[in-house]
């Protein structure tokens, strides 16, 4: 009866997504549409396969609920605090997500319902009346698509069921289980290695195909799984001992240290560098000049040189909104932490601060590196990236600083006050126009904005320029590279590609004679940098298995004081919030409780630390 049960809710779950599919492709008044019909019209199956892209996460929101999906990383991890109370990224960070309210993330319906769709066009798509060329290139975007969306699921939940076919209403829907990680990182592989075979005589992008596959994203998503699968979090460590198959009683994810991972994710990094410079792929560096200029810019630069995997966002501007400041009649609610703004760098490459005393806010400053906390700049920058009388914490510090964090008294954009003409000073402080006295429910809790990823010449409410949102870039796979080899080998070959990222940072080259330790967290801080804000850091500290990072308070300027840009009321550090991290169970995202209470069986296991109903 069970079983019955099943079979019947997946054939109605398959017809109805179908029906969605036949509203997309635009039937005729008269005719519902079946598989061969859709896949007997060459248009229908393009439109078919063009539809899929469209489940590609929207990580450009990170600030709303989980009810569309979006972005819940970002906000929950060290790197930012949301002024709004709804984000997902709130439960992550104090430790009240749970099973039950998961699926409002959509990472793991949203995966699945479009690795359902990959795998009907990869059994359909033979029958479409095109060319073997065609239909070669569309299974090479199909091949890719399914690497991407095994990828989503397996980066937030470690190992997961594999979907290398489409599912039969009349398949067994109780014997589904979680492959070990290392089969669902090969399997990824492999399919990306498909993919790039497919793909590799195809032009990069023409008037109307950005947006898609190509083989070098096919290369960079390698690049990625296969650094995440050579990880300690996946390769030796015990965290995870007793997330185990049900029917062999193997852990699912190994304990063993296998160095030979590192060394394939190195391969894959450099494959996929080696390959796009011989396509003359490269760093953006438009605007070589002006290195924090060039680093806003390569975000907002649609489609450069550097980009090997994106999605056109169209003119949909919420994310912007939340990025820029109340006074603009925008919401203020992305707000880097303080530790975050403590992280970058001096201009001669010296961390300004070294650590905090024991209460976890009172930094520890580097004097060599020439960071002060009193006082404010007697001069402007040359460069326009500080002005005359802001606090000289923000004076001196490395070009991406300038270029991803806005801070009180930086210039951003133009005044609303002035009707879009005059250039607008940030006031943060609790009197400043952008600050909690001006604001309502929505302010700046942190006294900085995020500005890389903003779209700088946009106009709130009037103007929205067409955008894009990168997922994977060349300056990544220069990290990877330089990582895996770190651990493969040690230093010397790491040093030429984390020197490259940061002389297009406009910063000194890493001193020689670093051990094979002491690179490692040069890569990881290079990597916090490089990477901020673009759903990196969350993932990063838990495959490296610092999770114990994520479990401080975060703290910010006192956004509760200050009269004016001088007033040092506001330039003292507050404690926003307490975090929690629990070990071994925030590591992995816990699995949704109706997943889990379908599977009768109990052959899907949950991850480790997540109580569910079945368990009790």
């Amino acid at each position: 009866m069970i079983r019955k049960f099943y079979k019947t809710i997946a054939a109605v779950c398959m017809c109805a997504a179908m029906a969605g599919c036949e509203d997309y492709l635009d039937m005729a008044p008269d005719e519902n549409l079946t598989i061969g019909d859709v896949f007997s019209n060459r248009l229908y199956t393009r439109d078919f396969l063009t539809h899929i892209y469209s489940w590609t996460p929207t990580e450009a929101n990170m600030a709303d609920d989980g009810g569309a999906w979006r972005n819940p990383y970002t906000v929950g991890c060290d790197e930012m605090e949301c002024a709004y109370g709804g984000a997902y990224g709130h439960q992550i960070n104090n430790g009240g997500w749970n099973p039950t309210d998961i699926k409002r993330t959509q990472v793991w319906p949203e995966s699945y319902m479009a690795l359902r769709k990959v795998n009907m066009f990869l059994a359909n798509v033979d029958k479409c009346p095109t060319n073997e060329t065609e239909k070669l290139h569309w299974k090479g975007e199909a091949y890719f698509l399914r690497a991407w969306f095994h990828f989503l699921v397996f980066r937030a939940y470690g190992p997961i069921p594999l979907l290398d076919h489409a599912l039969d209403p009349g398949e067994d829907m109780m014997s589904i289980r979680r492959s070990p990680a290392d089969e669902c990182a090969k399997f990824i592989a492999a399919d990306c290695d498909r993919a790039y075979e497919l793909l590799k005589d195809v032009p990069r992008w023409g008037s109307t195909d950005t947006g898609r596959a190509t083989s070098l994203s096919a290369l960079g998503l390698k690049s990625r799984v296969l650094l995440y699968i050579a990880s300690p979090l996946y390769n030796g460590s015990d965290m995870m001992a007793e997330l185990k198959d049900p029917v062999t009683k193997e852990c699912l994810i190994s304990q063993t240290y296998d160095a030979e991972k590192w060394n394939e994710a190195a391969k894959a990094a450099l494959a996929c560098i080696d390959e796009a410079r011989a396509v003359g792929r490269k760093l953006y560096d438009k605007y070589p000049d002006d290195p924090a200029k060039n680093y806003q810019q390569l975000f907002v630069d649609n489609w450069n040189d550097e980009i090997l995997w994106a999605k056109n966002l169209g003119t949909y501007s919420h994310w912007l909104d939340c990025g820029d400041p109340v006074s603009f009649g925008c919401y203020s609610i992305l707000n880097p932490t303080q530790e975050m703004v403590d992280a970058y760098e001096m201009a001669n490459g010296l961390a300004p601060i070294t650590g905090y005393t024991n209460d976890g806010m009172t930094p520890i400053i580097n004097p060599e590196s020439g960071y002060r906390e009193d006082g404010f700049a007697a001069e402007a920058s040359d460069k326009g990236w500080w002005q005359q009388g802001v606090s000289n914490m923000y004076v001196g510090r490395e070009p991406r600083f300038y270029a991803s964090i806005n801070f009180a008294g930086a210039i951003w954009k133009t005044s609303r006050a002035s009707n879009w003409t005059q250039p607008h000073t940030l006031e943060f402080w609790f009197h400043g126009i952008d600050g909690k006295g001006h604001a309502g429910s929505d302010y700046c809790k942190t006294g900085y904005l995020m500005k890389k990823l903003l779209y700088p010449t946009r106009v709130p409410w009037q103007y929205t320029p067409l955008m894009q949102w990168v997922y994977i870039r060349l300056g990544e796979m220069y990290l990877n590279y330089a990582e895996a080899v770190n651990e493969y080998e040690g230093p010397a070959k790491a040093y030429a590609y984390v020197n490259d990222i940061r002389k297009r940072a406009g910063l000194p080259e890493l001193p020689r004679g670093l051990s094979k330790e002491q690179m490692r967290e040069r890569i990881r801080h290079e990597r916090r940098i490089e990477l901020a804000f673009e759903v990196h850091r969350f993932f990063d500290v838990r495959r490296w298995l610092q999770g114990d990072t994520q479990g401080k308070p975060i703290h910010s300027m006192n956004i509760y004081a200050g009269g004016h840009m001088q007033d040092p009321a506001f330039y003292q550090r507050i404690k926003v919030e307490d975090r929690v991290f629990e070990a071994p169970k925030h590591y992995l995202f816990p699995i949704d409780q109706v997943e889990i209470d379908k599977n009768q069986r109990r052959l899907l296991v949950q991850n480790p630390g997540w109580t569910t109903s079945v368990d009790n």
